[in-house]
């Protein structure tokens, strides 16, 4: 009965929320979400979790199928999607200082690809606000789910001080987190992918590394870091990134965030958008990414694959090429929160 209930309101509401500006309708979704979650009506979209533990950089998700960062920015909904039946939820990008992000629009959805391109650009209302949004939540995790909070740097700030920013980032979100994701890859801030590049990631991962370990001394807890990277890689440049992942010690990293290509969506309206590219054309070129990454690494560094997941296959997909965990975004908007489980339920079968 859950799982129908949590069927039914989507395939009525998608229609509506599709008439409206792509933005507009995420906006009155995370609104919505954000003030029935915790009452008796998220059983509107509630489904138990499917129980599937895996451990994974000293951390037990209670299933392999995440949230991926990007769709809650402010941390303001943790536990009413997390009731979707996700094993770990990540919200962010969040910035030291609040920021308006880029002019609207700003965020475009192609139907006939089930895909999305945003140029949002780190909106949100800096770290303060989320850090209370994230110490508000309780019951995902108190019912076992993982939390993982998602750093970024300010537009304003130049791309030699990214580390500045970094740096507050982490020391803010640290007491809080399950695990932190270091975001490099987003195109929509200026200059921020060339922090992937060999001597710039050499620099940013070695004093990331310094204080997530004074830290973890200081709080006596341990957190995980992970690095989420593009899927616009060459093979040479996911070696020299997989080089540097192991060189620095990091828990694990994330592949991958939107393309900047548009091979798969010529013709289609807003194809030319600027902005970042995700859905169902993103899952080729990111297995790619993981694949390799997984030759590179070897079996024990987690890997979270995400982008293209629109169908068990898809996640099932995402594991063949070498991912320990999925997560999902753009596939949650365009089939609902029957996702969450109709992809946890298939890599459980596998």
């Amino acid at each position: 009965m859950a799982s129908i209930m949590s069927f039914v309101p989507y395939a009525l509401t998608r229609p509506l929320l599709f008439g409206l500006d792509a933005e507009r309708a995420h906006e009155l979704t995370l609104d919505a979400i954000a003030r029935l979650q915790g009452t008796p009506l998220q059983h509107l979209w509630a489904q138990p979790r499917i129980d599937d533990p895996v451990s994974l950089a000293g951390l037990r998700f209670p299933n392999r199928i995440g949230l991926a960062a990007g769709l809650d920015k402010n941390g303001r909904c943790i536990d009413g999607l997390g009731a979707m039946g996700f094993g770990f939820v990540e919200v962010g990008t969040v910035t030291p200082l609040a920021q308006p992000g880029n002019p609207k629009p700003r965020m475009f959805r192609l139907p006939q690809a089930h895909a999305l391109i945003n140029r949002l650009g780190f909106n949100n209302d800096g770290l303060q606000a989320f850090i209370a949004n994230v110490r508000r939540s309780r019951s995902f995790r108190a019912g076992g789910g993982v939390l993982g909070l998602n750093i970024g740097k300010n537009a304003a700030t130049p791309i030699e001080r990214a580390l500045d920013d970094y740096l507050i980032g982490l020391d803010g979100v640290f007491p809080h987190a399950d695990y932190v994701t270091v975001n490099i890859s987003s195109p929509n801030t200026k200059d921020l992918r060339s922090l992937q590049n060999d001597a710039a990631l050499d620099a940013l991962l070695s004093a990331l590394v310094q204080r997530r370990d004074a830290l973890a001394r200081q709080q006596r807890r341990s957190v995980p870091m992970f690095v989420k990277i593009a899927p616009d890689l060459d093979d040479a440049q996911v070696r020299l990134i997989a080089a540097a992942l192991k060189r620095h010690g990091l828990d694990g990293v994330i592949a991958t965030n939107t393309t900047v290509a548009r091979d798969a969506v010529q013709g289609l309206p807003h194809a030319n958008e600027a902005g970042g590219l995700s859905g169902a054309p993103v899952l080729a070129s990111s297995n790619r990414v993981i694949a390799a990454l997984r030759a590179e690494l070897g079996a024990k560094t987690p890997i979270i694959g995400v982008g293209g997941v629109l169908s068990g296959d898809d996640a099932r997909a995402k594991r063949v090429a070498g991912a320990d965990l999925v997560q999902v975004y753009t596939g949650l908007i365009y089939k609902g929160p029957s996702l969450v489980r109709e992809c946890a339920a298939a890599i459980k079968a596998a």
